[in-house]
């Protein structure tokens, strides 16, 4: 029995905007999948503390007043997500997330602004994982194909029924059942143990980037920079001052 019989936790955020250094939480959830079948889910609403953009609501359509009147305050949603998450990491239970850099990368930067322990720092220093994204792995086993590569599309692609795109717990349960129509598809992933899928990840991720990268620089961006980092990309540290 592959990792995709096993219990699943798909993962999703819904937030101010596209940007993970500086976009806000709104909404999140976190989906409990085995072998296709939801077995349970927690979803989370935020006061983000900040507006939601009008181009935001039109995307995942929680207004302004409703995060106020019924959203939890930021930090306590950033660090149950957290907290949540490292529960099923501690157990080995991998966490699906499409396009998990910015799911991650965004939740990451919630608990620095609110001064709370780091993803790492629950792990006890162990770095974030297994985590499984169909987004990476589909670019990398399927890398030829045209079209889009949206949640939407690939699960159009593979026959995973999207209920409602922008709901975050619509999208972690697809994120999930995507993991394992990829894995259906592609033997070699199936194969794959959840450590092992994690570290092949993070290749198929860099080098994703630097052909993207060397891309962006023959169309004339000279200085473009596409950061390989997966699943997590955070701040640089500033040199200590001499």
């Amino acid at each position: 029995m592959g990792w995709h019989q096993e219990l699943l936790i798909g993962f999703d955020l819904e937030t101010t905007g596209t940007d993970p250094a500086e976009a806000r939480i709104v909404t999140g959830a976190v989906i409990e999948v085995k072998a296709g079948e939801t077995l349970g889910h927690r979803t989370w609403l935020a006061d983000p503390g900040v507006p939601i953009p009008a181009e935001a609501v039109a995307v995942h359509g929680v207004t302004n007043e409703r995060a106020a009147a019924e959203g939890r305050p930021a930090a306590d949603v950033a660090d149950a997500l957290a907290d949540v998450l490292v529960s099923y990491w501690q157990s080995g239970v991998p966490v699906v997330a499409y396009n998990a850099v910015f799911d991650l990368s965004l939740l990451s930067a919630e608990l620095r602004r609110h001064g709370l322990a780091s993803l790492r720092e629950r792990l006890g220093g162990a770095e974030p994982g297994p985590v499984i994204d169909p987004y990476t792995i589909d670019r990398s086993v399927d890398r030829y194909r045209r079209g889009k590569r949206n949640l939407e599309a690939v699960c159009t692609e593979y026959g995973v029924v999207l209920e409602s795109a922008h709901d975050a717990a619509a999208d972690a349960q697809a994120a999930a059942r995507l993991a394992c129509a990829i894995a259906d598809r592609h033997p070699k992933v199936a194969s794959l143990g959840p450590a092992a899928l994690h570290r092949h990840q993070i290749e198929w991720y860099a080098q994703w980037a630097a052909d993207f990268q060397n891309f962006l620089r023959k169309k004339g961006n000279e200085d473009a920079v596409v950061d390989g980092v997966w699943p997590l990309q955070e701040p640089t540290p500033a040199p200590a001052a001499s």
